[in-house]
């Protein structure tokens, strides 16, 4: 009798322990166990939950996935490890007072076990435990952040904030495809600010950088959909990726945008020719599903349409 109570004493300091929730129920659902950290999570003392029914304390478990999962375990034997990401926080557990007055539960990760008495009992319970996963879970979504922070940082360029050079190499690509799959037409867009090495060298660099800024911005604000995409190309030369868009569109599109650019109305006395405003050059190319595609020969295109705006006089767009 004296091996048996240390034994059992053994057994309810070492579930005093352990940093996990224990919860015991019976073959009719009642608590039979409550240890102390569920105790000291759940601000529930054992005495207040012993004997008393599951769901009575917690009926909205009783259709959540945890509900099946205490049925499966005490009628078929069958155990359980529920997701942390469809049951985050079935239990209402809290760190700390403040924690539960702002109504943030502990990230749960949660196991139900069939348990069977002693040879001879026969009656089956139910193990429920409960591990705080709240730091794993926030050092997760910290370093989810992070891989954004640095997809954004591969594929967009750091001054203005558009796509950068790597970004628009793979969606010239995934559009090329795309464009072969559908039969559709694609056109690209080759834009520059004129006379841009003066205003650098008379302005400064920190009003050039303002000034990529607010020039990409106002392109920015002239595209409408999801699918089109503005890129900076390199320096003070931008490209934009229209996909299932026609030569006329193209060339539409591009006037509307050095009009946009001309509208900023930024000085730039230094300009060789023509306004003393920041203008910008636009070449204009499309690819037509008869012909065989290529992306180099339609960058190429555009590049040598922009040259052809830049030799016309600037502030203009031309077409190849």
């Amino acid at each position: 009798m004296e091996l048996e109570a240390n034994r059992l004493g053994l057994l309810e300091s070492v579930l005093g322990a352990v940093h996990l929730g224990a919860i015991v129920l019976d073959s009719q659902g009642r608590i039979v166990l409550w240890n102390r950290w569920m105790e000291q999570y759940s601000a529930m003392p054992a005495s207040d939950v012993l004997c008393r029914d599951f769901y009575t304390l917690f009926p909205e478990m009783r259709s959540q996935r945890i509900g099946m999962a205490i049925q499966q375990a005490l009628v078929s034997n069958f155990p359980s490890l529920l997701s942390q990401t469809l049951n985050k926080s079935p239990f209402p557990l809290h760190a700390n007072r403040s924690a539960a007055a702002r109504g943030e539960r502990l990230q749960q990760a949660i196991a139900v076990t069939p348990v069977t008495m002693a040879a001879g009992a026969g009656e089956r319970h139910c193990l429920i435990q409960i591990t705080d996963v709240s730091i794993a879970a926030n050092r997760e979504k910290v370093l989810r952040e992070q891989a954004m922070v640095l997809r954004s940082q591969t594929f967009s360029d750091g001054l203005t904030g558009v796509a950068n050079r790597r970004h628009f190499d793979v969606a010239i690509d995934k559009e090329q495809r795309r464009a072969k799959r559908n039969g559709g037409k694609l056109s690209l867009l080759m834009i520059d600010i004129d006379f841009f090495k003066a205003y650098n060298d008379h302005y400064g660099h920190q009003h050039g950088d303002q000034c990529l800024i607010q020039v990409s911005a106002a392109l920015t604000a002239m595209l409408h959909r999801s699918t089109d995409l503005l890129a900076r190309y390199g320096g003070e030369e931008f490209a934009i990726i229209l996909p299932d868009t026609d030569a006329e569109q193209a060339i539409k599109m591009a006037e509307s945008l050095r009009q946009r650019v001309l509208a900023l109305d930024l000085e730039h006395r230094y300009a060789a020719e023509g306004k003393r405003l920041v203008t910008v050059s636009v070449g204009v190319a499309t690819h037509s599903p008869e012909q065989p595609f290529d992306v180099p020969a339609l960058i190429g295109a555009a590049d040598r349409a922009l040259y052809a705006a830049k030799r016309a006089g600037r502030n203009c767009v031309s077409a190849h």
